[in-house]
């Protein structure tokens, strides 16, 4: 059996997609299994219910272990025989030890599950297309979008891609070991995926710049901490002007070029209308 935790979350729904269609036995994890909707033969369970024996993989989202911390599913996981760990990391790993949280989170995540001795893969993708959800009530209630940063570029790569690297990873020895870096297809601005999101759905839109101070005051009165939007601001403002870096790793690994920007808005129409 192969758990996909964060199992109705944007990457782990895909990835119950692609396990069920090879074949594969799968335990999806939520927090709410009553109101998860799975295919047929899909096994449903909250996290603090999953019996592991049995388990031969997981997928793992860092999301449903913080707070908690990772030491004792991963203990459990080395107990009961869990032979591989295919990590939702980030390619912020890269700068982890030089001031950034989210690099610093993952790679001590990754760490910690390269320590148990378990088989891993690490998956490091860098901007989720899945992220311009955040202008998802702003383009429902008008035409723009407010946000810093407006020609920061970014090369945002579909959730469905990532699901498929994880399922080749979790299917597969080919990435056993390995730290693939993944990314879109093509680099392109805020204010670009914007444009492509109205041609989605319609409608002409627009990304109204907001001052660095201005958009940090609006990130952290969301939830979000101070530390982690001085960090993603700081990335947006050294992106200006500089085109992204394309990951070939997605098209490597899957056989296929990744789904651009305007697929995923296409696909996601209807969340912004």
């Amino acid at each position: 059996m192969i758990v996909v935790t964060g199992a109705t979350g944007n990457v782990g729904r895909y990835v119950v997609d692609e396990l069920v269609e090879a074949g594969a036995k799968v335990c999806a994890l939520t927090r709410d299994p009553e109101a998860a909707r799975m295919p047929a033969g899909v096994r449903v369970a909250r996290l603090g219910d999953l019996p592991l024996d049995g388990v031969t993989a997981v997928f793992l989202n860092p999301a449903v272990l913080w707070g908690s911390g990772p030491e004792e599913f991963l203990r459990q996981a080395a107990w009961h025989g869990v032979r591989r760990i295919v990590t939702l990391s980030s390619a912020a790993v890269a700068e982890a030890g030089s001031g950034n949280p989210i690099g610093d989170h993952h790679r001590a995540l990754e760490v910690a599950i390269e320590a148990t001795g378990v088989e891993w893969t690490h998956l490091r993708p860098g901007a989720f297309a899945s992220n311009a959800g955040q202008w998802a009530g702003q383009i429902r209630a008008g035409d723009v979008v407010r946000g810093p940063y407006a020609e920061a570029q970014l090369a945002p790569i579909h959730e469905a891609d990532i699901a498929a690297v994880a399922a080749r990873a979790l299917l597969t020895d080919d990435l056993v070991g390995r730290a693939p870096v993944l990314s879109g297809p093509q680099s392109i601005t805020q204010a670009e995926q914007v444009r492509i999101i109205g041609e989605a759905i319609g409608r002409p839109l627009r990304y109204e710049e907001l001052s660095r101070e201005a958009a940090r005051e609006a990130m952290t009165g969301g939830h979000v901490s101070a530390e982690i939007a001085d960090s993603l601001l700081t990335m947006f403002a050294a992106s200006v002007g500089r085109p992204a870096e394309i990951s070939p790793e997605t098209e490597r690994i899957t056989g296929r070029p990744g789904r651009t920007f305007a697929q995923w808005a296409a696909d996601h129409a209807a969340d912004f209308s």
